[in-house]
């Protein structure tokens, strides 16, 4: 396991260093069009800038802002106990620390984590994920972004992010002052010799060239290493749970659902996602080149492909199998392991067995404060946050009820 967080830390550090060399050159090509040989230095330095600028308020405050761009709520053990179970269980099985529980109130199904290091990672999941995914399903996505945490895939989408947002802030840039100022460039270089003229015009064409190439190249490049990330998660995932399945059906009834996809997500945070959470029904299965995940079609099969044990070597196996190309499994982690596959839980026997479902509704009230009273007669009522008495009557039996407000702490 750490042979295989160390060569993800390696190949990060890869990632960086080349789109960190995209992000230098574009900035060099964009100062020499504006200031000629002067601007070398000063294009290279304006690109740094942007660049740490971002950074610091990426590793500074990035999974807070990420955490209330997608409207996620802390929640507590009292919210949803089950969820807090499982992620306490993966937590144990992966020798982390737990990370902060966050739910968001959306029906969509999906999930994402973030943070620094698992000392502050933070696990988010949606309301309809929870209501429509029973206790071995919801282990699985439990514990596919709780491999993200442990493989360090979380510092590198947001250091990976961080950069690809600069190359395409100092590409905005330029581009921009182009249209509202080009003019005055041309006049300048037109006043020199006609050969410097025709230089600074090639340089300029190559400049608008790499402005326009560049954020789709370190895109394309962000999105291929995310796809492979998926596929090692999931391997962690089987590894963790010990039963690939769970996770194989949550993905197959993610991909199914017919709920609108997640109001809050965004090209910057879609790649964060267990699935991609902006296409809609019907196109989960398609891959290429633009796709911020690899199929999930292909993950459930090379999932339900597993055979004689969940280590990496089993998922290896079943991946070559189905893909009929190269693992992505590094080759210092195929090793031999006997971990083997466990039964379906009878929680979940029993779910499946009696339809029991629970309601979404109820989870985002939750999560939204309503306060649940349970009456003799059999009827919960749900009483909104900003009910003011300190007494409900039960519109069965008429029974008068004390209202229980939960206590508040000062943070």
């Amino acid at each position: 396991m750490w042979e295989l967080i160390r060569i993800n830390k390696r190949n990060s550090i890869l990632l960086l260093i080349t789109m960190a060399l995209c992000l230098v050159a574009l900035g060099a090509i964009i100062g020499i069009t504006i200031a000629g040989q002067n601007g070398l230095l000063l294009g290279i330095l304006a690109a740094t800038v942007i660049w740490l600028v971002l950074t610091l308020i990426s590793f500074s405050a990035g999974d807070e802002i990420l955490l209330k761009a997608s409207n996620a709520i802390p929640v507590t053990h009292e919210v949803h106990p089950r969820l807090f179970n499982i992620v306490e269980e993966m937590s144990i099985a992966s020798g982390l620390p737990v990370p902060k529980v966050y739910i968001i109130n959306d029906p969509a199904p999906n999930a994402f984590a973030t943070g620094r290091s698992p000392k502050s990672a933070s696990m988010a999941v949606t309301a309809g994920l929870l209501g429509k995914l029973n206790r071995d399903e919801l282990q699985g996505v439990v514990a596919h972004e709780m491999s993200h945490i442990l493989h360090r895939d979380i510092l590198f989408v947001t250091a990976a992010a961080t950069m690809l947002g600069s190359v395409a802030l100092l590409s905005q840039v330029y581009l921009r002052s182009l249209r509202y100022g080009g003019m005055g460039s041309r006049k300048r270089y037109s006043s020199g010799s006609k050969g410097a003229g025709r230089a600074m015009a090639v340089m300029m064409l190559i400049a608008i060239i790499a402005a326009i190439l560049a954020p789709i190249m370190t895109q394309l490049l962000y999105f291929a290493l995310s796809r492979r990330r998926e596929y090692l998660a999931d391997a962690g995932a089987a590894r963790l749970t010990r039963y690939p399945e769970g996770l194989a059906s949550a993905l197959e009834k993610i991909a199914n659902d017919s709920a609108p996809r997640l109001a809050t997500a965004n090209n910057v945070t879609a790649p964060m996602f267990i699935i991609n959470p902006l296409k809609k029904t019907g196109q989960l299965s398609l891959s290429n080149l633009t796709s911020t995940h690899p199929p999930i079609s292909e993950r459930i099969k090379i999932l339900r492909s597993i055979a004689q044990g969940v280590s990496f070597k089993n998922y290896s196996d079943a991946f070559e199998k189905v893909t009929k190309s190269r693992t992505v499994v590094p080759a210092t982690a195929l090793t031999k392991e006997d971990i083997a596959l466990r039964q379906a839980s009878e929680e979940a026997k029993s779910e499946r067995i009696t339809g029991q479902v629970r309601e979404v509704g109820d989870i985002m009230r939750k999560v939204n404060g309503f306060i649940f009273i349970p009456c003799q007669c059999g009827v919960t009522l749900k009483i909104p946050p900003n009910f003011k008495g300190e007494q409900v009557v039960c519109p069965r039996c008429q029974r008068t009820l004390e209202l229980k407000r939960p206590a508040t702490t000062n943070s």
